[in-house]
């Protein structure tokens, strides 16, 4: 149950290269840049209850350990994937049902804090569907 907690935004990396890739417009952008997003964890067993809270909105969702599920980002964009458990990380793999491109997003946990890290082709050069 290590990912239990409310988990607090306090850095984004790439962020805004990440969101221009995806085709986010540039106001949606800039507000999402500062939108304090907290992100709370329930866990229990392969069950998930998740409560993204930010400026642009507040989101809940509950999902079961690889049970693809349907996803709506912030932005507005359509997405359908799963999370997983790969040793001590949380993978999500998301396809966007707009133009079929691959995302993932890690989350692990690094000296108390949870780091989450989205990929898409084009953001990291290095990108494969299989890391």
């Amino acid at each position: 149950m290590a990912f239990n907690g409310t988990w607090k935004v306090d850095r984004s990396e790439n962020y805004v290269k990440f969101m221009e890739q995806m085709g986010v417009n540039l106001v949606k952008r800039k507000v999402a840049e500062h939108d304090n997003l907290k992100i709370t964890i329930e866990q229990n067993g392969d069950k998930f209850h998740v409560k993204e809270s930010s400026t642009l909105r507040t989101k809940e969702i509950d999902f079961t350990l690889g049970v693809p599920f349907d996803y709506t980002l912030a932005d507005g964009t359509e997405v359908s994937g799963a999370w997983e458990m790969e040793g001590d990380m949380m993978k999500g793999k998301f396809t966007r049902k707009d133009n079929n491109k691959l995302l993932t997003t890690t989350r692990t946990l690094v000296g108390g804090e949870l780091v989450q890290v989205s990929r898409s082709r084009g953001v990291d050069p290095e990108f494969s569907p299989n890391k």
